[in-house]
Formats: C-alpha cells, sequence, structure tokens
C-alpha cells in the first residue's frame, strides 16, 4: 500500500533534479528511506537508483519515480514532504499537519511564526560560554 504523502513543489524539483542530474538512464528513480529520529522525529536517506529494490513500492508523481522501502511507507503515511534550503538546514522536511505543534521554544515579539517540525532558539535563550539553556523536558 502507497502512503498518503503531500509533496511540496519544492520538494518535488529537488528530487527531479538529483535523478536528472544522476546520470542514469531513463526510469531512474528517487530511493528515499525514512526512519524515526531527529529534531522533527523523521530522520532521510535518499539517493537516485537506476531501479527499484525488491520489496520496494513505486510512488509515481506527475512521472516522478519514488522507491519506497516498507518501513518508509509506513513512517510517511500522512505526512507533508518538503524541501528546505537555509544557513541553518538544507534537506527534506517531514511534518506531520495532525499533530501538534511541539511548544519547546517561546516565540520573541516579531519572530516569524513558528514551523511544524522545525526547532527555533531565541538569541535570548543562549547564555554565557556559548551553549543554550537545557530545554525544559517534554513529550509528544
Amino acid at each position: 500500500m502507497l502512503p498518503n504523502l503531500t509533496i511540496t513543489p519544492a520538494a518535488d524539483k529537488f528530487m527531479r533534479r538529483i535523478v536528472r542530474f544522476s546520470g542514469l538512464p531513463e526510469g531512474a528513480g528517487f530511493r528515499l528511506l525514512v526512519s524515526a529520529g531527529g529534531c522533527s522525529g523523521y530522520n532521510s536517506e535518499f539517493s537516485a537508483e537506476a531501479a527499484p529494490q525488491p520489496g520496494e513500492s513505486v510512488l509515481d508523481v506527475n512521472g516522478l519515480r519514488i522507491f519506497l522501502p516498507a518501513e518508509s511507507r509506513l513512517m510517511l503515511d500522512g505526512l507533508t514532504m518538503d524541501f528546505v534550503d537555509r544557513p541553518t538546514q538544507s534537506g527534506l522536511v517531514f511534518t506531520n499537519p495532525n499533530a501538534a505543534p511541539c511548544a519547546c521554544s517561546s516565540a520573541e515579539a516579531g519572530a516569524p511564526a513558528p514551523v511544524a517540525g522545525v526547532t527555533h532558539i531565541g538569541i535570548g535563550a543562549i547564555q554565557r560560554g556559548g551553549r543554550p539553556a537545557a530545554p525544559a523536558p517534554h513529550s509528544h
């Protein structure tokens, strides 16, 4: 079963570029392996591949072939996949639009609205010595 996955235009463009510039023949695709972990709750590994591995499903998104191992299909169901390129973060980002956003940090006046799955640390939260204050424990 293929996941109900929302792919933003930025993520779509990123994946197509990886495949296009891989030098692989027509029919190549983007292999995406997602696992639990990381700040947003998800880690990902990806590569351009000529064909899916045994047991992988192929998600066709307007001609872009995405090769998904079984564990990735389960993790991706219901998520939104985006690509971000910022000074502090670059790569694929996964968010669950149905999950409550984490309230780990407080927004400062004039700061941009928090983005689910992205942690912001205000300048005022950094103590002398260059180490940020320890965050309060929380659970999701």
